[in-house]
């Protein structure tokens, strides 16, 4: 008898079995079953996957929008210094030929 309550003691066996009687006690009130594994771990693990992948994807989409975007005005930038190089060459074409 002492050594059972030796354990008890040592593995804190009384806070887990109330613990225990607790869970046991709030399962009676369920209508429905308990959830339970199919088996099937893809389909056990999509209930709670698919909304973080959702999210993800839209976190995603979000990022890429805003990439495109910046691209954009990159780009417009590139072809603006562009035609302000060309203008420029056609000036300095166009000078030296009349000092010439």
């Amino acid at each position: 008898q002492e050594e059972i309550q030796e354990v008890k003691n040592e593995g804190n066996l009384e806070v887990l079995f109330n613990s225990l009687d607790k869970i046991v006690e709030e399962a009676k009130n369920q209508a429905e079953p308990a959830w339970r594994p199919s088996g099937i771990p893809e389909e056990d693990v999509r209930s709670t996957m698919v909304p973080y992948l959702l999210k993800h994807r839209s976190h995603l989409r979000k990022v890429l929008k805003e990439k495109e975007e910046e691209n954009r005005k990159i780009a417009e930038s590139v072809l603006a210094g562009r035609d302000r190089i060309a203008e420029l060459q056609r000036l300095i074409q166009a000078r030296k030929q009349a000092w010439q």
